[in-house]
């Protein structure tokens, strides 16, 4: 018990982490973890590898056995459902998306290790309940939270060992405001002051925002068209408070330069063609696709593979010196 805290404390940032969570009341929630064979169903319907299974189980117990541990991940869950179902952005940025989780020392065992998603896991009641009570296909909010299992697997194809990739990406799920609809995920949010002036609105109004998860299979027109339909009649169905009318997305796949190396016909500019674009972020952001290409940002550009004309644009453009920019565009819902 005091060696963990003592563990953390020594560290700065995971000190200030665990001083940050003093202001969650861990009294506010109930976190019930399952275990065994109850635990193992969460984890498949999460969509985790089987490997990772039993890992995961084992960890269970060592997180009980933990004198501090348990304390944080309650604090934790209390910051994850204090705005449960609250879109962000807009005046002042909104709701927090949720606690930092950070990658937890390796001394301190595999409860820690596997703390990150033992916080998901206590979340996930209070998702289930939101989704309830919204209505919520059942298939939608699995098919929604099955992400974890591609964070986990990102996680071992950029480090080598199980973890969870982008915590705070998946907590936008777990908070009841990201849907997976088809080849696409729609986020509810509100209207920040730059695309607010382009779409001659106010800060603040609704907007779906348009994500592009990379297990899906290719980005072909018919599966956008397909996720475009199913949210125009999803958001007005479940949350007819929120009048959603436009769609907007902010996404390396929007950069215009790509238009230099794709044919028409391809499936990323046909998805560009999508959206009236705005003018691309002028700071570079070559991380983004390296990291959704080829899974890691920090591999040396000489060695990334050339299989694919993406692969070879991407890598092109890098070695003559370019950059490529986070793209902007929006439709009408």
């Amino acid at each position: 018990m005091a060696q963990t805290r003592e563990v953390l404390l020594a560290d700065p940032e995971l000190g200030a982490w665990v001083r940050g969570l003093e202001t969650a009341d861990a009294a506010a929630v109930e976190v019930r973890l399952p275990r065994g064979a109850e635990l193992a169903d969460v984890l498949l319907d999460l969509g985790l590898a089987p490997d990772d299974i039993n890992p995961v189980l084992a960890a269970r117990g060592e997180l009980d056995a933990d004198g501090v541990l348990p304390e944080l991940l309650a604090r934790c869950v209390a910051l994850a459902v204090r705005d449960m179902g609250r879109p962000h952005g807009g005046p002042g940025g909104g709701p927090a998306l949720g606690p930092d989780l950070p990658v937890l020392p390796a001394q301190l065992g595999a409860g820690a290790h596997w703390f990150t998603l033992f916080t998901l896991i206590g979340t996930l009641p209070y998702t289930q309940d939101y989704h309830r009570a919204h209505g919520i296909p059942a298939a939608t909010a699995r098919r929604t939270l099955a992400d974890v299992g591609r964070h986990v697997a990102l996680h071992r194809r950029r480090y080598g060992v199980p973890g969870v990739l982008h915590p705070r990406w998946l907590l936008r799920a777990f908070r009841g405001t990201l849907h997976q609809l088809g080849r696409l995920q729609f986020e509810r949010a509100r209207l920040g002051g730059t695309m607010a002036r382009t779409l001659a609105a106010r800060p603040g109004d609704p907007v779906l925002l348009i994500h592009i998860p990379d297990f899906r299979g290719p980005l072909t027109a018919e599966g956008c068209a397909a996720s475009l339909a199913a949210a125009r009649a999803f958001f007005p169905r479940h949350f007819p408070d929120e009048p959603y009318t436009v769609a907007a997305c902010y996404s390396w796949l929007l950069d215009p330069q790509l238009a230099e190396y794709l044919a028409p016909t391809s499936n990323i500019l046909a998805f560009q063609r999508l959206f009236h674009l705005g003018a691309p972020d002028p700071a570079p952001d070559d991380d983004a696709p390296l990291t959704f290409v080829f899974g890691d940002p920090a591999l040396p550009l000489a060695g990334l593979p050339a299989r694919t004309t993406l692969e070879r644009a991407i890598t092109a453009h890098l070695r003559a010196g370019r950059h490529w920019h986070t793209g902007s565009g929006w439709l009408e819902l």
